[in-house]
């Protein structure tokens, strides 16, 4: 089984949050990914966005463009709305390789509403989830026809962000909704990822693999905390500095041969967890797991 590591930009710049990594340029970003030992990058707030620029440039830095992340509102617009929305950037990931799209439901979220506590987010109601996941199957049918396939994240502060909610998702959506399994929103989420991932780990199509401080988390859930300064916190870290036990969840990855992406994402201050440390703990705690697990990993 072969697998590659990427590592998430937010770790330099985060998009929600300026004052994390503002002043980092995507150069520093890209040559840092690079030194970690990364072959593999997520699509960020600092990225061009045309094939042409953005090409060349990871060409530059050896990189390859493992996936990027788009914000679906397909519960307030129709399937050929959301098809138009995803042009753009699935003509910049087919030209460029990316295999997958990172798609996540964000109508109504508070995921990046400072002064909203994540516990207010919207819910979708069971009697919603067949209508819904009959669009999303349609939209994900048209992008696998495209040749760059979906990849649905679980997210907190959103509608699909509790271990219940990916049942339903999954229950409710054909194979071309694959899954992105997030451990660290999983877990956020007070989800079990291991049993996620056993239950759904034909379909999982890409991994994001974050770690928590469970005494940050703790403390987020006693004072009730808004995303965003959950994440000021220091709720997430990079494998290895945490508490989730990523051996048990490779195995089970492994167990259904997952190939793919393993992506490194830990949105946190750059300032007192400096990204270039923290992507070199991270890569080398996921190359210690993987490769104990039976997997080569393409360099």
């Amino acid at each position: 089984m072969s697998v590659e590591l990427a590592v998430a930009p937010i770790a330099w710049s985060n998009s929600d949050l300026p004052e994390l990594g503002g002043d980092t340029t995507l150069e520093t970003c890209l040559k840092e990914s690079r030194e970690a030992g990364f072959t593999g990058t997520e699509t960020g707030v600092k990225y061009p966005m045309d094939p042409e620029t953005l090409g060349p440039l990871l060409e530059t830095h050896q990189l390859k463009l493992a996936s990027g992340w788009f914000s679906g509102t397909l519960r307030s617009c129709s399937v050929e709305e959301e098809w138009q929305n995803l042009q753009a950037m699935l003509h910049t990931f087919k030209s460029l390789g990316a295999p997958v799209l990172v798609y996540a439901e964000t109508s109504g979220s508070v995921q990046s509403q400072k002064e909203v506590p994540v516990s207010k987010r919207p819910v979708m109601p069971d009697s919603e989830f067949p209508e819904y996941g009959r669009k999303l199957t349609e939209v994900a049918d048209r992008m696998k026809d495209y040749g760059v396939r979906m990849v649905y994240h679980h997210h907190m502060g959103t509608v699909i962000e509790t271990e219940r909610e990916v049942d339903l998702l999954m229950e409710h959506t054909g194979p071309s909704v694959e899954l992105l399994i997030d451990t660290g929103h999983l877990t956020f989420a007070g989800g079990n990822v291991e049993a996620t991932t056993r239950r759904h780990g034909a379909r999982i199509g890409h991994v994001h693999c974050k770690d928590i401080r469970k005494a940050v988390w703790q403390r987020v859930q006693q004072e009730d905390m808004s995303f965003l300064d959950a994440v000021l916190e220091g709720v997430f870290t990079v494998p290895g500095d945490g508490d989730i036990n990523f051996a048990e969840i490779v195995k089970q990855l492994a167990s259904y041969a997952y190939e793919g992406w393993f992506v490194v994402e830990a949105e946190q201050d750059p300032k007192e967890n400096p990204p270039l440390e923290m992507a070199q703990l991270g890569h080398q705690t996921l190359v210690k797991i993987l490769t104990a697990a039976g997997y080569q990993i393409e360099m």
